[in-house]
Order: structure tokens, then C-alpha cells, then sequence
């Protein structure tokens, strides 16, 4: 497996709308995307600072993992997005190493795939991988 990039970051928080002028505020930031998973039940307003995006995340209920995530342990980072060549392939090798994962096959979203690690496999860090 070969990690091209950080594709992107993700914070929680439960006022998406609050959180966004915050960064415009002290950032001059405005979403360079906005849009709603119904499947994930989140809300996202993505940034571009560069290569890497960032993504402020609130849920669209009380029952998505985004809101499970805010009642446990409140807002915050929420995970780390890295970019690989191919999920597939990448998905292979972590089960061949014994990897804990949370997706057995890949999850679609636009044009890429992407899986989760359990976060215990990463220092407690929710991880992605997205080709």
C-alpha cells in the first residue's frame, strides 16, 4: 500500500452553520462544497486549503455516528483521511496483515471507493482510505 496524500480532515461539531461562520471569521473561509450524506447522516461543508480538504461534520439526527461521536466525547477531530492508488487492493493487504477493520468491502462515494479502519488499529483515531 502506498499513501499518496492526506485527502482530508474531518472535525465535528454539533452547529454546522455556527461552525462555518467561526472559520469565516477568523479565516475568511467559505465551504468550497457543501452537501448532505443521508446514508452517513451528516451535514459537510468542505474546505480546500490546498491539496487537503478539511470538512466541518454535524449530523442530520441523533443517531449517526457523527452524533455518537459529539456525545462521547464531544466536538472535535473527528478522522484523518488518506489517499491510496487503489482500495481494493489496499483492503487485501490490511486483511492479509491482520488489520481491524470496520468495512469488509468497499463503501462508494462520487468516483472513489473507500474503507475505515477501527480506530483502535490507529492510536484511536477514526481512519479512512479513499482512492
Amino acid at each position: 500500500m502506498k499513501i499518496e496524500k492526506i485527502d482530508h480532515l474531518c472535525i465535528a461539531v454539533k452547529d454546522i452553520d455556527k461552525a462555518q461562520k467561526i472559520f469565516y471569521k477568523l479565516f475568511g473561509l467559505e465551504p468550497d462544497d457543501f452537501y448532505i450524506e443521508e446514508k452517513e447522516k451528516i451535514n459537510v461543508a468542505r474546505y480546500y486549503i490546498g491539496e487537503v480538504a478539511f470538512e466541518l461534520m454535524s449530523s442530520t439526527d441523533g443517531t449517526g455516528e457523527v452524533a455518537k461521536f459529539i456525545a462521547k466525547y464531544g466536538e472535535g477531530f473527528y478522522l484523518l483521511s488518506l489517499k491510496v492508488n487503489n482500495v481494493e487492493e489496499t483492503l487485501r493487504e490490511l486483511k492479509e496483515n491482520g488489520i481491524s477493520l470496520i468495512d469488509d468491502i468497499p463503501r462508494r462515494w462520487r468516483d472513489s471507493n473507500y474503507i475505515f479502519l477501527k480506530p483502535q488499529s490507529m492510536f484511536g483515531v477514526l481512519t479512512e482510505l479513499i482512492d
